[in-house]
């Protein structure tokens, strides 16, 4: 989950053109950066701990002229993060960046100790980078030495990587290959690039090529070769970016989280109005599965709850939800009659592509629910449902999440019109029609959210209660809070909460209530009062906001609308008061500590 680039033109402009590359991609890993330089026939690597700027202000005074070098910045799996562990490595002739895990680099490593090689780091990418080397310095010397050694070194890694490597002795050319990691080549007039995403190379061409695992690229200035593993040559088409370079800047917000809450009223209105009225989504007849499978990570899987529920109560068809990296290890009993449906925003989740993987080898039809055009996940499914959030920068996802409900919700309504079990429909359609406003009021509504987190942010444990749908919007709503605030927060089904879990709340311990179906409200409310009853302070989300002064210390009073458009307005709420909470606190709430925007490894 780290993020490499690398550039070569006629230009010497390497250094500054990597360094925007490297901003671009901060989302995908902050603990250290690094990069290596072709200047006067030499490769001079230049690293730093920390953020991006610390690298930055380490080489602003140096006088660096290239045409040719790599970046990378790194979210740390082996060795801590620090300036020896950065990347790029550098063993003998061999320069590398790497995005992955070489799962066997300790056998490796261990070979190559036996040769008397000397590794300084404690990574497994210079481990990879030494045995490049190693290969290299046994290869017979012709024109086709240096991929060939790429090529057989690969073949002995297990696990997943993306390299861009330089050797010393063609110090002006960009080597790269790809295995279960995203990169992509970019495409410029008499400059070329490498990247794992395409937000690297925005600010100067919109042209890219799809490397595909398994194949190997040489690239210079004025020309890109692609080879398969015999060294075979492959005609690549170029694809040209929707995304634009202004869409990865904040544009005045404080925060790009921010920023990507405001967007969600518009991103979330196109996708009804592009789905809805189309009566067939994707080829895929839903109606003829009697169960799905739901499987993906993080906030995408709570996106999936919200989907269970909905599928189920609505549409008639079980559904179960799986953690991605549960799911690929366990029996999944599959059969004709069971769809899986794959979410991930990045469509390169490292555990969720596993899983689509295994699904399609048993048989089963598969359907990916993703954001990224053109990802792996995208390109492996059956079908493909986008979500076309446009970028998300911030690591904690805000309208990766919604989209994905919205689009879940959107299939739900597909298969009860196919079905002819709708009801409702007028009410429910006027608020889809009118979703860019009711969200909209929403998020203006900032005071109250300020309000909440003032009252919250200097606690050490918050706990959300709910029921139904609502518990799954609690364990989104814990989750945001816990990743951007580093409070200690907890999502709980509110009818469990005497079963252990109320020996927790102690005088003043927040408890956030959410109680958005009116069948289960008279429920939920008893639990708050069992919270209140031992000193919690209480905070109540809800449309029903009427004489609540004796349970709830603060009331957020939401528009009453279906459970169509209850999930995404509520956590709308949810995610602005983890905003302002992790604000109050003094948090980096764009670059929360330990976690990376794209997990692509295990």
């Amino acid at each position: 989950m780290c993020g490499i680039i690398g550039y070569t033109g006629k230009k010497k402009l390497a250094k500054e053109n990597i360094i925007t590359g490297l901003k671009n991609l901060e989302y995908r890993g902050y603990d250290s950066a690094g990069i290596a330089l072709s200047e006067n026939g030499e490769i001079n690597l230049y690293k730093s701990s920390g953020k991006i700027s610390n690298l930055e202000n380490y080489i602003k005074d140096k006088n660096i002229s290239s045409s040719t070098g790599i970046g990378h910045t790194r979210w740390a799996t082996h060795g801590e993060p620090n300036q020896i562990n950065a990347h790029p490595h550098k063993c003998g002739n061999v320069t590398i960046v790497h995005n992955g895990i070489i799962e066997n680099y300790i056998d490796i490593r261990k070979k190559l100790e036996n040769e008397k090689i000397t590794l300084q780091s404690g990574t497994d990418t210079e481990v990879a980078c030494a045995y490049i080397n190693y290969i290299y310095e046994k290869e017979e010397n012709n024109s086709d030495r240096k991929l060939k050694s790429i090529i057989k070194a690969c073949s002995d890694f297990r696990g997943s990587y993306a390299f861009g490597i330089i050797f010393s002795d063609e110090p002006e050319v960009i080597y790269t290959t790809r295995k279960d990691s995203p990169l992509i080549i970019g495409v410029g007039k008499n400059e070329n690039f490498i990247a794992s995403d395409i937000s690297a190379i925005l600010d100067f061409t919109k042209e890219y090529i799809l490397l595909e695992a398994g194949e190997f690229a040489k690239i210079s200035c004025n020309s890109i070769n692609v080879y398969d593993s015999n060294l075979k040559p492959i005609s690549k088409n170029i694809s040209t970016a929707t995304w634009t370079a202004s869409e990865y800047k904040k544009n005045g917000y404080d925060h790009f989280m921010l920023k990507e809450i405001n967007e969600q009223p518009q991103v979330i209105s196109n996708i009804f109005k592009k789905y809805l009225d189309n009566i067939e989504l994707c080829s895929i007849e839903f109606e003829k599965y009697n169960k799905i499978h739901i499987v993906a990570c993080g906030s995408a899987m709570h996106a999936g709850l919200v989907g269970k529920y909905l599928l189920e109560n609505y549409a008639n068809i079980p559904v179960t939800v799986e953690v991605a990296s549960e799911y690929r290890y366990k029996n999944q009993l599959l059969s004709k009659d069971t769809l899986v449906i794959i979410i991930s925003q990045s469509g390169e989740t490292a555990d969720t592509l596993a899983a689509l993987r295994i699904a399609k080898e048993k048989g089963a039809k598969t359907l990916a629910i993703v954001n990224a055009v053109g990802s792996s996940i995208a390109r492996e499914a059956d079908e493909t449902i986008y979500t076309y959030a446009g970028p998300e920068i911030a690591v904690a996802t805000t309208k990766g999440y919604t989209t994905q409900v919205a689009v879940l919700s959107s299939i739900c309504l597909n298969i009860m019109k196919n079905k002819n079990i709708i009801s409702d429909d007028k009410k429910i359609y006027e608020e889809l029609k009118n979703i860019k406003k009711i969200l909209k009021n929403i998020i203006e509504n900032s005071e109250v959210y300020k309000n909440v987190a003032k009252k919250i942010y200097k606690c050490d444990n918050l706990f959300y209660i709910g029921r139904g749908i609502d518990y799954a919007l609690c364990m989104e709503g814990s989750l945001k809070l816990k990743e951007i605030s580093y409070m200690h927060s907890e999502a709980y089904a509110a009818g469990e909460l005497k079963h252990g879990t109320i020996s927790l709340i102690e005088n003043g311990t927040p408890v956030i209530a959410i109680a958005t179906n009116k069948e289960l409200y008279e429920k939920t409310v008893s639990n708050i009062k069992e919270t209140k009853a031992r000193g919690a302070f209480s905070i109540l989300i809800s449309p029903y906001t009427n004489n609540t002064s004796d349970f709830a210390d603060i009331s957020v009073e939401l528009p009453d609308l279906s459970e169509f458009v209850n999930p995404i307005s509520t956590v709308c709420v949810l995610q602005l008061i983890a905003y302002e909470t992790a604000k109050l606190r003094g948090c980096d709430i764009d670059k929360p500590k330990n976690l990376a925007k794209s997990v692509t490894v295990e």
